[in-house]
């Protein structure tokens, strides 16, 4: 899916209105003193999908777990280093993977991305966008790359989904 500027014809700014109901919201945050330490001892990869509630989808409440979340919920380099601090210094045992339908990279060609990046900037990021053209294959891919991981400590709780946007349910991914 892609967008061009006339869908922003009439974008304004979010930051005021959103620090605004931070007010309003941090009165009902209470004075719960909490460990950093989360107590079901997961962390959740999951694409950034604004669509993706990951909190409500898992029935998690604030304190229960690590979620780390970036485009495609894709397994990179600085999700390895997440990983490893929430496992060795903050003491998750357990990684939740989850990809969903109807995803944004899902498609996406990379060399094509990378093309009209470098066009546009004049500059050819170093990452790679990490378009993929299969759900399933990418979390079995994702699966893989933490479990050859010699960062990755606890492997054997890695369990992979795919979320559909469309009834709110979770699938589960089974690896090969």
């Amino acid at each position: 899916m892609s967008y061009d500027d006339t869908d922003l014809a009439e974008f304004e700014p979010n930051a005021a209105a959103l620090v605004a109901h931070n007010r309003t919201w941090a009165t009902s945050w209470g004075t719960k003193d909490e460990s950093p330490l989360p107590q079901r001892r997961v962390a959740v990869v999951a694409c950034m999908d604004a669509r993706l509630e990951v909190m409500s989808i898992l029935g998690l409440e604030r304190g229960d777990c690590h979620v780390i979340r970036n485009a495609g919920g894709l397994v990179t380099d600085d999700v390895i280093r997440s990983l490893c601090l929430s496992q060795r210094a903050l003491k998750t045992r357990e990684i939740v993977l989850i990809h969903h339908t109807k995803c944004g990279v899902e498609g996406l060609l990379d060399a094509e991305f990378l093309d009209g990046l470098e066009a546009d900037t004049g500059h050819r990021p170093s990452w790679t966008p990490g378009g993929f053209q299969d759900a399933a294959a990418s979390v079995r891919a994702s699966i893989a790359k933490l479990t050859d991981s010699p960062f990755i400590e606890y492997d054997a709780d890695i369990s992979g989904f795919i979320f559909d946007v469309e009834t709110g349910l979770l699938e589960a991914v089974e690896v090969l």
